[in-house]
């Protein structure tokens, strides 16, 4: 799969928050989005998920060469695109299981086998360190920032997308989380090939990592690209110092 953002513009209400995007990312990269609080990068996470709050005004996002931006949510799903929320919600009545199973029932379109579903899930569980009675509760009902971070994680390796945009996956954890989920994301990009979009600000978790693409968002777009080099540039110096 290639993802492809041409020259995108997003508005939320009166106001733009994406100005001229342009981002490519294939199957087995690994891209890193930095950049200060407004510059978009969660905007940019859920228009190419297909949030109805982001209306696109010009541009394309394009998956394979064709046009999403007329796709809803559960069909760019189909696709093969994920998203890890920064801040997962509960949903009370929705069982974690029965949501994995139609989670994926309805993106691949085939019966789930529940016994291999759960052992999948723990196996899931004891590779994220995921406190077992997990598969017991309602979706993220009663668990804590860096469990929900997790099961997200796991939500992702049980679904196996060929693209997934993470949306800081490090907020909230600890210094023993952030390498667990650093670990499982490097782990699940091996085993499938999927290629990565991870959103941060810190360079704790790309340590345990290495990304062969990092961006800087300003103003709604890319104003630098590079490697690794950049994130070290940025913990010592700040945005504001990058030569754009």
């Amino acid at each position: 799969m290639i993802l492809e953002i041409k020259d995108l513009h997003v508005k939320t209400g009166d106001k733009e928050i994406i100005n001229g995007l342009d981002l490519v990312v294939k199957e087995g990269e690994m891209h890193v989005l930095m950049g200060p609080n407004g510059s978009g990068k969660t905007t940019l996470a859920k228009t190419i998920m297909g949030h109805p709050a982001y209306k696109i005004t010009q541009g394309d996002i394009l998956v394979d060469g064709k046009s999403i931006k007329d796709l809803s949510t559960d069909k760019r799903a189909k696709l093969g695109l994920f998203i890890q929320f920064q801040e997962p919600v509960e949903i009370d009545g929705v069982g974690f299981v029965n949501f994995l199973r139609s989670a994926v029932e309805s993106t691949t379109e085939q019966t789930v086998n529940i016994r291999e579903l759960l052992n999948n899930i723990k196996t899931d569980e004891s590779n994220l360190k995921i406190n077992s009675t997990l598969i017991d509760r309602h979706l993220n009902k009663g668990f804590s920032g860096g469990e929900k971070k997790k099961s997200e994680i796991l939500q992702m390796s049980i679904l196996k997308p060929k693209i997934a945009i993470l949306d800081e996956p490090d907020s909230g954890l600890d210094v023993d989380a952030i390498k667990v989920v650093a670990d499982n994301i490097n782990r699940i990009s091996k085993e499938t090939g999927m290629g990565t979009i991870i959103i941060t600000h810190y360079n704790r978790i790309l340590s345990y990592m290495k990304p062969q693409f990092v961006h800087v968002m300003e103003k709604g777009k890319v104003v630098k690209s590079g490697g690794l080099e950049l994130v070290e540039q940025i913990e010592k110096e700040g945005y504001n110092e990058i030569d754009k």
